[in-house]
């Protein structure tokens, strides 16, 4: 089975996730992609991140009709900070036939050297790597730490691990939403609306999250 991983705060979920992930899942001929809602992201403050159990629910609620898309409450179910390579290797622990596709944007796999044991991902699993169409894969050797770049040959558009793991690079529609957009929106009473999906932006009003805190006197 070939399985991609999706790991974000998703704080909240919003249609670019989900158009991403099916595009990966797409091109990749993946059978399944596994969204996998963070404890505490090691890389993010947490200002203005709401409870997991609220992000667990939204995704749950975004990927509801999708029979492709799972949940996966590993990170949340282990707690603390949330490290992918741990998230890996027991993903590999419990389906050791399976093949593994870690989905990051362009802009995380530039700072992949400042991730926990970033080195045994390139044994772990393939990294698909999601670009705007503007750009090539020619970033992807310059932004491949020095330190490993030896352990990794050229080949069209992807590089190969010497264990056979390759990094793919995967354009993606040049959807201009973030989770820090939709949050302030939220923040000032504005609409988002095709920004998130209906039953997620039912369950942030009926939850209040988001919304300005009115001091009380």
């Amino acid at each position: 089975m070939r399985i991609g991983i999706l790991g974000g705060t998703f704080n909240p979920i919003h249609m670019a996730h989900l158009r991403s992930a099916e595009e990966v899942r797409e091109a990749q001929q993946l059978d399944r992609i596994l969204f996998v809602p963070s404890a505490t992201p090691p890389h993010k403050r947490g200002n203005g991140l709401v409870a997991a159990a609220h992000r667990l629910a939204m995704v749950r609620l975004a990927i509801r009709g999708n029979p492709a898309f799972r949940v996966s409450t590993i990170e949340i179910d282990r707690g603390g900070r949330s490290y992918s390579v741990d998230t890996l290797r027991a993903l590999r622990g419990r389906l050791p036939d399976a093949q593994f596709f870690f989905i990051m944007g362009m802009d995380a796999f530039r700072e992949i050297s400042t991730w926990k044991d970033y080195r045994s991902l390139f044994a772990l699993c393939h990294l698909v790597v999601t670009s705007r169409p503007a750009y090539d894969d020619a970033p992807l050797l310059s932004a491949l730490p020095v330190a490993v770049r030896a352990e990794f040959c050229y080949r069209a558009k992807r590089l190969e691990h010497r264990t056979g793991n390759q990094i793919i690079f995967q354009p993606i529609s040049d959807l201009d939403i973030s989770a820090s957009i939709i949050r302030h929106r939220l923040h000032r009473g504005l609409s988002v609306r095709y920004l998130i999906p209906a039953a997620v932006e039912r369950y942030i009003l009926q939850h209040g999250l988001y919304a300005r805190r009115v001091a009380s006197h």
